[in-house]
């Protein structure tokens, strides 16, 4: 695990109370918009951590931008004192839940796309975007690969699923490139 994975996007949701007020909230969250007519959620931008948070009259909040699961939560915890404090009966603890993380890392070569565009569950149209989609089946991920050997990685649940999917890629890349030459 000597290759470093950086963590630059971890989206998650959680269930803060019910039927909420998006208009009074709206009202009272500073850095908040609320337009209903193009989105039926509030949208909230913090700073410190630097997160969006999606409100929802269901009381569905999701939290997107953070950089780890902890910042999420911070960001999570910030926004209900406030909303506690402005009068709104919200659940004591919610449980956050992590949809989505977004690594990127360096596979430490260039690899030759088009070989590895040869694998199965595989896409790579260099004339439409410039990276090979690659569906990893487990970790169940999706690794956009460039030819400058940067990799991204979606899909992710914890960072642990990084490490093993760099790990696997790299392998893969070296297999090939033993096969071919």
């Amino acid at each position: 695990m000597s290759s470093e994975i950086k963590i630059v996007n971890v989206v998650v949701s959680t269930k803060i109370g019910d039927d909420i007020d998006l208009e009074y909230v709206a009202d009272v969250l500073d850095n908040s918009e609320y337009e209903p007519e193009q989105f039926p959620g509030l949208v909230c931008r913090l700073s410190d951590p630097k997160v969006a948070l999606l409100i929802f009259r269901s009381g569905k909040l999701n939290c997107t931008g953070a950089k780890s699961k902890e910042d999420a939560v911070i960001a999570i915890n910030k926004v209900m004192e406030y909303l506690r404090e402005a009068g709104l009966d919200l659940i004591d603890t919610p449980e956050v839940k992590v949809q989505n993380m977004v690594a990127t890392a360096e596979l430490g070569m260039e690899p030759n796309l088009d070989d590895l565009s040869t694998l199965e569950r595989t896409e790579y149209e260099p004339e439409q975007f410039p990276g090979l989609v690659y569906r990893m089946e487990s970790p169940k991920v999706v690794l956009l690969v460039f030819g400058s050997g940067k990799v991204v990685i979606t899909g992710l649940k914890n960072k642990e699923d990084a490490y093993i999917a760099l790990e696997k890629i790299k392998n893969t890349v070296k297999e090939l490139e033993e096969e071919y030459f």
